[in-house]
């Protein structure tokens, strides 16, 4: 492929990226977080495997993973946000939430591409979007909030710098699509 993703791909991405988020949040709630990130993991899988170069693809996830593990092993260590399955050391990120860092960076090339551009609206998405789809998962009965306006507050805060990094970063590791040669 080459320039930006068709609408398919972007519909195909958004669907895929939707259903892996539910089956991850869901299973943690009732337990069974193990199966819920096999189904990420299987999301990212079927990502690799329709990018133009899965390389640069896996190195976005890997380092959303990264930067996801920080960031939510912080919230964790803040004591404002309990779980209820998937994490081995309660100072430290559930692994289902880590790789649901991972499953945003595959929209980041396809369905967020728009974003680009507009790293300074990247930021005020995150601030607002970033709180409201973990707060989502609180109600589905992913995590708990032990102090709510504190959780979301941070979560906005640091959604405002981790969104637009994550943009930034899919500008440098893109493997949907491939750039035009170059005419002499």
């Amino acid at each position: 492929m080459t320039g930006r993703p068709t609408r398919p791909m972007q519909v195909a991405n958004l669907v895929v990226f939707q259903l892996a988020w539910f089956a991850a949040v869901l299973g943690a709630a009732h337990g069974f977080p193990l199966p819920g990130t096999a189904g990420v993991v299987a999301a990212i899988g079927w990502h690799l495997g329709m990018s133009a170069r899965p390389a640069a693809e896996a190195k976005l996830v890997g380092l959303a993973c990264l930067i996801g593990f920080a960031f939510e092993s912080f919230t964790a260590m803040r004591g404002v946000v309990a779980y209820p399955s998937g994490q081995p050391d309660p100072r430290l990120a559930p692994y289902w939430m880590v790789a649901l860092w991972g499953l945003l960076a595959i929209a980041l090339n396809v369905t967020m591409r728009w974003l680009r551009p507009r790293l300074w609206l990247a930021a005020v998405l995150g601030a607002v979007v970033g709180p409201a789809s973990f707060a989502s998962g609180v109600k589905l009965g992913g995590a708990r909030f032990v102090d709510a306006p504190s959780a979301l507050a941070g979560l906005a805060c640091a959604w405002a710098v981790a969104l637009p990094l994550l943009v930034w970063l899919s500008m440098r590791f893109d493997g949907v699509a491939v750039p035009e040669p170059a005419h002499a």
